[in-house]
């Protein structure tokens, strides 16, 4: 990565119904004036052009909310625009998030001639019931004809699932996790279910397994992963090598990245910018002034750094020794020791990185290296 690289991120926060688990800016509403969305999506866009005219796009991502309900000449125009504000890299990398229902999925031929090259498809479960269960529109079967298609369709593809579900076995994860193995192709990303607040599920008795029982599922998932040529490269992401997320890296390598679209946030030139959170008044606002960004902070050094390293322990490489000279004045001298004397972190010529045991109390490795 070199400073003139960045990421676009697009912001489409509309869905078709709310998941009881999700906490993103994202809206379940009957009818979207997709002209309306479009002009505006592209007046942000337009209006950031003109404030980072040397930056280089290596990826964009369509996120939400749930992108492939966006009408994909929408899509084609916002790629259309990054191109032509930008000088972007050959192999600019162009994610796009989508469900498998079968009316999105018939929507994939359209999206690849809009330009999108890696899907990113929210299959989350392989079961029926546990579909259900956390408020998915689709079925397993139509899950996995989404995901034959998607494969077929684009050159990069992968797909979501949750675990550590209410009453799930090692035996049943083993066994799903099995079977989405013999479906991956390059990517999977594998999320440990949370309850957040905010979201439906926490305001219900959802008995999410225990920290020994979530901990064997988690040990589980990086050793079959592992063996299948999937390794962990981020806590809950895998790839063959060579096939991580261009666009995901850019953030958790300290990278600077331009948010468009209702909550979006970024990172350019060192501050933090946020958007209108409200789809509505990010919509007027941008109407009016031709973009919605609500805060717009200057980050001072420290800051920067402890961020840095927050997001660059995630990755499984953590952070290079280019990236740890950067950082090494925000970590506390202390606690960097009992980190590598508990076997959490390993220090060398390379960098900084967790260990799995580390990987498994990052928020507690954390607290300790920035105290």
């Amino acid at each position: 990565m070199t400073a003139s690289h960045f990421g676009v991120y697009i912001h489409w926060p509309f869905c078709l119904a709310k998941c009881p688990y999700c906490d993103f800016n994202s809206h379940a509403v009957a009818a979207i004036d997709q002209n309306r969305w479009r002009a505006a999506l592209l007046a942000e866009l337009d209006h950031f052009a003109a404030e980072t005219p040397a930056r280089r796009p290596g990826s964009i991502f369509f996120g939400g909310g749930t992108p492939s309900l966006m009408e994909p000449e929408t899509t084609a125009a916002l790629i259309d625009a990054v191109r032509r504000h930008w000088d972007c890299v050959p192999d600019l990398e162009i994610t796009l998030e989508a469900n498998p229902t079968s009316v999105e999925a018939g929507r994939f031929q359209a999206f690849r001639a809009a330009g999108v090259n890696r899907l990113s498809l929210g299959i989350q479960a392989l079961d029926d019931e546990s579909l259900r269960f956390l408020g998915r529109r689709h079925s397993a079967h139509e899950a996995l004809t989404a995901l034959e298609l998607a494969r077929s369709t684009f050159a990069r593809v992968s797909f979501d699932l949750i675990y550590a579900r209410p009453g799930q076995t090692l035996a049943q994860w083993r066994d799903e996790l099995a079977h989405a193995l013999t479906l991956a192709g390059e990517h999977l990303s594998l999320y440990q279910l949370t309850i957040e607040d905010g979201t439906a599920f926490a305001h219900q008795t959802i008995a999410i397994p225990e920290d020994e029982d979530a901990v064997a599922l988690f040990e589980l998932t990086q050793a079959m992963t592992a063996a299948a040529g999937l390794p962990a490269y981020e806590i809950s992401n895998h790839a063959r090598p060579g096939a991580e997320c261009r666009h995901n890296l850019t953030y958790w390598q300290g990278g600077d990245w331009l948010g468009i679209g209702p909550g979006a946030h970024g990172r350019l030139n060192g501050e933090a910018l946020a958007q209108a959170r409200s789809p509505g008044e990010w919509l007027n606002t941008v109407e009016r002034l031709g973009h919605a960004t609500a805060t717009r902070e200057r980050l001072d050094p420290a800051t920067r750094r402890e961020e840095m390293v927050m997001m660059g322990l995630r990755l499984t490489v953590g952070l290079n020794a280019g990236l740890l000279a950067e950082v090494e004045d925000s970590l506390d001298p202390r606690g960097l020791e009992r980190m590598i004397d508990g076997g959490f972190v390993i220090h060398d010529s390379a960098g900084l990185r967790t260990t799995p045991q580390g990987r498994l109390v990052l928020n507690a490795v954390l607290a300790e290296l920035l105290a």
